[in-house]
């Protein structure tokens, strides 16, 4: 066993940490008997859910001498869970999740350094900055699976009857995006709805587009910037909502979710949603809601969003290693990895999943729009910081739900990111 870190999770003793074996690795079924390869699985949305096991179930037809076990496990708390499993001995052999949240078990020596078995034509097929998120000290710690961009939709009726033209093209420019918003916030109605209870992630995921990277270096040796980057979209956020009055207020304090109903009712024009929403759109709108997604947002630096793909990762204790990633590369193949995203309604890690997926729904229900993001994702260097999830709850979150409410300004909200980053990390 290799020696591990003790960053992830020095707190927690060995006896709290013994949990039965059934859900820890595979092994041999009996003297020549198949292998049978533990696969905990976080879909939760009933087309991702069969998407998955149509594709394991392919899997085992065609290798009766491995086979593939799915362990259904929810998204929520699977961090500790995985603290308790690895450090029980007991975690499966395949591990999915995502990037941000694996690195750290990857740095204390849980998970398989995959280089070795990731094919060359995968690895071309991987857009270089989804790659890297998944890349710790040239290791290949994880299989990249689905990603997820932000992105506007639009009521187009709405625009229409404002006298706004529908933006086209690879890009819109924030410019635009705030302009049309002030031309449709008339009476009742507000030109945006963006649910900001919780910021961080939309800030920091956007923030390339305005040259915003926040951390340089990595591990515990990373030191956090916040310049005029970093700073550019809140503050945009901000003149939008108290200079234009063109955001529906309600919506800075509520989640993505909760912020669509604003749309749906034809209370606001536009909503900035998470690319999966797309899916959530075709289904639950009123019938009568003539929406369309437009082109990706650009700052002055482009388009680019911060990748932060699911993945999926071995378990460096598993007995079969070699298989479980042999199986890791047969789901990420193109036409499964197309499968499963659409079912998802997010954006294919790899080109081909995502061309494939583009000449098969064309512009069906924003297809299209989300699909040209897919090309834009960059490195997201806070993936690679130690400290960065304590950060992000403790420190971050809280300020900018200050700054959004206008409790503080823009100087006391980069000396409270700066301040809470030396305070966590002294």
């Amino acid at each position: 066993m290799k020696t591990r870190g003790v960053s992830t999770a020095a707190c927690l003793t060995v006896t709290a940490l013994l949990v039965a074996s059934c859900s820890g690795g595979g092994g041999d079924e009996g003297d020549g008997g198949p292998v049978t390869l533990k696969f905990q699985s976080l879909s939760d949305q009933p087309a991702a859910i069969a998407a998955t096991e149509k594709i394991v179930g392919e899997w085992n037809d065609a290798h009766p001498d491995v086979q593939v076990e799915i362990v259904p496990t929810g998204w929520d708390g699977v961090y500790d869970k995985l603290i308790t499993q690895f450090n029980g001995g007991a975690a499966p052999d395949i591990i999915h999740y995502e990037a941000a949240s694996i690195v750290p078990f990857a740095r204390d020596g849980y998970l398989a350094d995959l280089s070795e078995y990731m094919s060359d034509e995968r690895r071309a097929d991987i857009p270089s900055g989804v790659l890297e998120s998944v890349t710790v000290d040239d290791q290949v710690i994880a299989y990249p699976t689905e990603l997820q961009s932000y992105m506007v939709f639009a009521n187009k009726t709405l625009l229409e009857d404002a006298g706004v033209e529908v933006p086209t093209g690879d890009t819109m420019t924030w410019d635009q995006l705030r302009e049309i918003a002030k031309a449709t916030t008339k009476g009742d109605t507000y030109g945006l709805g963006w649910g900001l209870a919780s910021p961080t992630a939309a800030f920091m995921s956007m923030a390339p587009g305005f040259g915003g990277e926040y951390f340089t270096g990595t591990g515990q040796d990373a030191q956090i910037t916040i310049g005029d980057g970093e700073m550019a979209l809140p503050e945009l956020v901000d003149q939008m909502a108290y200079e234009d009055k063109s955001i529906l207020p309600v919506t800075l304090t509520q989640s993505g979710s909760e912020a669509i109903a604003s749309f749906y009712a034809g209370q606001t024009a536009m909503t900035v949603q998470g690319s999966y929403q797309a899916a959530n759109i075709a289904k639950d709108a009123p019938k009568d809601l003539d929406w369309v997604a437009l082109p990706p947002l650009a700052g002055p630096e482009g388009a680019g969003q911060a990748a932060n793909p699911q993945t999926l990762s071995v378990n460096i204790d598993s007995e079969h290693v070699e298989q479980s990633a042999e199986f890791i590369e047969f789901f990420t193949d193109t036409e499964n990895l197309a499968a499963l995203n659409e079912a998802d309604a997010l954006i294919p890690a790899t080109t081909s999943a995502q061309e494939l997926l583009a000449d098969e729904l064309g512009d069906e229900n924003g297809w299209s729009t989300i699909l040209a993001g897919g090309q834009n994702f960059v490195s997201a260097p806070y993936l690679f910081v130690d400290a960065y999830a304590q950060w992000k709850d403790t420190v971050a979150t809280p300020a900018y739900q200050r700054f959004l409410a206008r409790e503080t300004d823009a100087a006391q909200l980069q000396t409270q990111l700066t301040d809470g980053w030396d305070e966590i990390t002294q």
